[in-house]
């Protein structure tokens, strides 16, 4: 980066200081990940420099034949990938995707169902705070007090009484497979729409490790990093008939331009999940999620829901007299990158919750295996016991980075 260090040495120096950040420590925050070195050469190509409003075939703007062929590389990538029948692939981010997409399936005011965000839903899905609470009715659904799993009965329970217009599953906090059959089936019974947000777990999706709700959804929605490994962007994916609703949604009705970086980005990563390596690479994220859940199961953590099937671990800290913004804090001084979250049935506030999310997808990108997952396990049971030792903090975060340098993946 010459010409940036040149032009802007402190820009240069924050970027070059959070590589070393991310490569002299652990990222396990299970909505992070590291793209390929052709995913951001494709990100800061010159194709930030063009206006590209419509779509592939039909612009606003002249000069768009290039940028026509990146994107519509993108679309076929992402249908041929999930298996689906219309993709637009110009969402800036998660929520402007599911704005568009419950615009497309609501009026305002009416009511749909979504995941309690205390219970591992995402803001989008129906929380006050969020336009979705806002401009919607949100009827919340949750996880059974003792099980902490979906209880699908209780679900349907609701839906009869409720009677939604749509119904969104999805999580971004919730270790366990979803049943979008099952979700499909109640909204069917009750008249109602179904829509998936696979943000999370779209990479398990596209390798086939994880159901797909492609077959029983009417629109899809999934950011294109996390378990994806692309840029930081999003996708909508829909059957045919909503395809011009969809379309005209995204643009003109909350977005101007697309990002031709971001979707030629997008295209790249797609292209590197249609890859038998990707399968492979997708297998590794739920085998070291759950080799990591097991072994900190044995270091007396109690995890929500006693495990997982996908690529995160939700943990109750409770037990470990220690809150989940105190232990965020914790493992960050040594390296340890998570982050704080709610629980179900939560008695603390959510800025200040019991619980802390871990996952697997960017240390599975780096190449570690069971071995380091069991490694990782007891760095974070030592830094929790010995908390207070600032010399047992100063040595854990040394083996963090002895750990890390076998692990390089950005030079």
């Amino acid at each position: 980066m010459k010409s940036l260090h040149e032009t802007d040495p402190d820009i240069w120096y924050a970027i070059e200081a959070e590589k070393r950040r991310q490569m002299d420590g652990l990222e396990l925050i299970p909505s992070e990940n590291f793209v390929s070195m052709a995913v951001l050469e494709a990100l800061g190509s010159v194709m930030t420099n063009k206006y590209s409003e419509g779509l592939p075939g039909k612009r606003y703007y002249g000069g768009n034949a290039l940028i026509d062929i990146a994107e519509q590389l993108a679309i076929d990538r992402a249908k041929q990938l999930f298996g689906c029948e219309h993709v637009n692939v110009q969402p800036y981010s998660g929520s402007p995707a599911n704005l568009a997409a419950l615009y497309t399936l609501l009026k305002v005011g009416e009511p749909f169902m979504g995941m309690a965000m205390a219970h591992g839903g995402h803001l989008t899905h129906g929380a006050s705070v969020s336009f979705s609470g806002q401009l919607f009715k949100s009827i919340p659904y949750g996880v059974d007090e003792k099980t902490e799993l979906l209880d699908y009965n209780e679900i349907r329970k609701i839906a009869l009484r409720e009677k939604p217009k749509m119904i969104l599953s999805g999580h971004s906090a919730y270790p366990r497979e979803l049943d979008f059959k099952q979700f499909k089936e109640i909204a069917d019974e009750v008249g109602a729409y179904h829509m998936a947000d696979i943000a999370h777990i779209a990479g398990l999706i596209a390798a086939g490790i994880h159901q797909s709700p492609i077959p029983y959804c009417d629109v899809v929605t999934t950011t294109t990093h996390k378990t994806l490994r692309g840029p930081r962007s999003a996708m909508i994916m829909c059957k045919k008939e909503w395809a011009e609703k969809i379309d005209k949604a995204v643009f003109p009705t909350f977005q101007g331009g697309p990002h031709n970086h971001v979707n030629a980005a997008k295209a790249v990563a797609f292209k590197e999940a249609l890859q038998p390596e990707f399968k492979e690479y997708s297998k590794q994220i739920v085998r070291n999620a759950k080799v990591l859940a097991d072994e900190l199961l044995g270091y007396g953590f109690r995890l929500v829901t006693g495990g997982t099937d996908n690529h995160l671990i939700l943990i109750d800290m409770r037990n470990k007299n220690i809150s989940g913004k105190e232990a965020e804090a914790l493992l960050d001084e040594v390296g340890l990158c998570v982050n704080k979250n709610m629980i179900p049935f939560d008695p603390r506030k959510p800025w200040d919750p019991s619980g802390i999310r871990l996952g697997t997808p960017a240390i599975t990108t780096r190449g570690m295996r069971e071995s380091e997952m069991r490694t990782i396990a007891e760095l974070i049971n030592k830094a929790i016991e010995f908390r207070n030792d600032k010399i047992a903090k100063e040595k854990i975060r040394a083996e963090v980075k002895e750990l890390c340098k076998r692990f390089v993946f950005y030079e």
